[in-house]
């Protein structure tokens, strides 16, 4: 029997989960099978983990339980947004403020599960402005009881301005363009997409929003490259995020893919190339265990079956390629 969820040990539980120390018996709910395990097989040695390995972005491998003494001394779990409803459509979003699919709401529920049943509980949760990210903490912070938490939105965790390409169908822009020009358009670390100028269908929704009225003309752009993406979401991590951690803060972040993205860049240290391979699945929680200078001390670890996992990875690496 094989979970994600690497409850190892009293002092692992107690950090994000002390309910899990208490109780009987702990259930896992993958994306698809919940199935339960005995608390008391949690400490066994032999347990095995799944974990996502990032030399292989679409691989997975197995780790026996840390020991004691790799034990983390902060932990941190991000989530990107279930589905929108411009993702079900397979559409650039970017800024645009699309809410939630169907699907999206499942999801954002199941991973609330997820860590309910995981007994997880937090001190302070960070999103973005955006409808998408904000009803899946709403959601997971229902599903785990928690919804009087402290919640920090700020535009510096949006998603990238994808800019001109913003309502573009990816298929249909790959078709017209060439898979290689959308991949990078979408994944490359410092070229941007076309500009969205005033005229775009999109522009006076997005520039002219009020939720962005203190922003300054250097602020506000008009399109954004992963690097830009980083740059403005780097700030707010180390200025307001990375104290909370460092106060023994549980942090839940709520965000998007390319600005968690970001995040993971910076904690781990990857390269552009890396990171433009790095596919992270919507509505998935995904848990960091850091050491004392912020530096991850595993791969990270999604809570989730690795089949449901795996497809929800591969479905996002295919929304930039023309239909067959």
């Amino acid at each position: 029997m094989r979970v994600l969820f690497p409850l190892i040990g009293r002092a692992h539980q107690e950090a994000f989960c002390p309910r899990a120390v208490r109780a009987s018996t702990s259930k896992f709910t993958g994306a698809i099978f919940p199935f339960t395990v005995p608390a008391s097989l949690i400490h066994l040695p032999g347990l095995r983990l799944l974990r996502y390995s990032r030399a292989f972005p679409l691989r997975f491998r197995t780790f026996k339980a840390c020991k004691s003494r790799d034990m983390a001394a902060y932990k941190l779990v991000l989530i990107r947004h279930g589905e929108s409803c411009w993702n079900q459509e397979n559409r650039f979003c970017g800024w645009f403020d699309a809410d939630l699919s169907e699907t999206g709401i499942e999801e954002a529920k199941r991973g609330g599960q997820a860590l309910k049943d995981a007994g997880y509980e937090f001190d302070i949760c960070y999103t973005s402005v955006l409808k998408r990210a904000i009803r899946t903490l709403w959601l997971v912070l229902d599903s785990i009881d928690q919804m009087w938490l402290p919640v920090h939105r700020t535009w510096r965790l949006n998603e990238r301005h994808y800019g001109g390409l913003t309502g573009l169908n990816k298929a249909e822009t790959a078709a017209k363009h060439g898979e290689a020009q959308v991949k990078i358009w979408r994944r490359s670390y410092d070229i941007p997409p076309p500009p969205m100028d005033p005229e775009h269908d999109f522009y006076t929704a997005i520039s002219k929003d009020r939720r962005y009225v203190d922003l300054t003309e250097d602020q506000l752009p008009s399109c954004e490259s992963l690097k830009d993406t980083i740059a403005r979401a780097l700030p707010f991590w180390n200025e307001e995020i990375v104290p909370q951690i460092k106060e023994g803060k549980r942090v839940l972040i709520a965000a998007h893919g390319n600005s968690l993205r970001g995040i993971v860049k910076h904690l781990e240290g990857m390269s552009e190339e890396a990171i433009m391979e790095l596919n992270l699945p919507t509505g998935i929680p995904v848990l960091y265990e850091l050491d004392k200078n912020l530096k991850p001390v595993k791969p990270m670890q999604f809570l989730g079956d690795e089949e449901t996992v795996r497809k929800a990875m591969e479905a996002v690496a295919a929304q930039g390629k023309a239909k067959k």
